[in-house]
């Protein structure tokens, strides 16, 4: 979801609105680092994140990064287990 051009178009405009209302009630009564996470899974950039949370966009990466890495680490814990089986 990167922006790349402002758009003057109405419904477009009209578009990003409902998406930031949708994006803040997704996040409402989280952390920050949850928030980011959850508005990342939804395929949001990290600056509308970001705009979305009140923080940084690098901040953001670095959570959503984090998120990341710690999924893949479970995930290859997991096939370990299930070898060993």
């Amino acid at each position: 979801m990167a922006r790349t051009t402002v758009s003057r178009d109405p419904v477009a405009m009209l578009l990003e609105k409902i998406l930031m209302v949708l994006a803040i009630q997704a996040s409402a009564n989280q952390s920050i680092s949850q928030g980011a996470r959850v508005l990342k899974i939804a395929g949001l950039d990290n600056v509308t994140i970001a705009r979305i949370l009140g923080t940084d966009p690098k901040t953001v990466s670095t959570l959503t990064t984090g998120a990341r890495a710690a999924s893949a680490s479970r995930k290859r814990r997991s096939k370990k287990a299930r070898k060993r089986r």
